[in-house]
């Protein structure tokens, strides 16, 4: 996938909606649909429920590509080497552990 704005334009197009049909559906205007579509702009995640509605898709699915790609860029923004993607799955799955293993205790 290329970035998250991309996801959503290729979505949008299967669906036959120009930037201001889908714009109105998802309510914000067309000169943004174009930004955040170019990767100008980034949609904010209060929306991630609306697009799963609206284009069908799982919303794990539409949060796991809008986060991956949040992290993807701020990685490459601040040079870090893939290095940090191992790093971070490492992170993961420590806070998963953790979180599983403190909610056995509560009472």
């Amino acid at each position: 996938m290329a970035s998250f704005g991309y996801f959503i334009k290729k979505e949008r197009e299967k669906q036959g909606w120009t930037q201001t049909e889908f714009g109105a559906k998802i309510g914000i205007n067309s000169s943004a649909i174009s930004r955040i579509e170019n990767g100008a702009k980034k949609i904010s995640k209060d929306k991630l429920s609306e697009l799963s509605n609206l284009f069908q898709i799982d919303l794990q699915e539409v949060k796991d590509l809008f986060f991956a790609d949040k992290f993807a860029t701020e990685a490459y923004e601040n040079k870090c080497t893939e290095k940090v993607f191992v790093v971070a799955e490492d992170t993961v799955e420590y806070l998963r552990n953790k979180n599983s293993i403190q909610g056995e205790f509560k009472f």
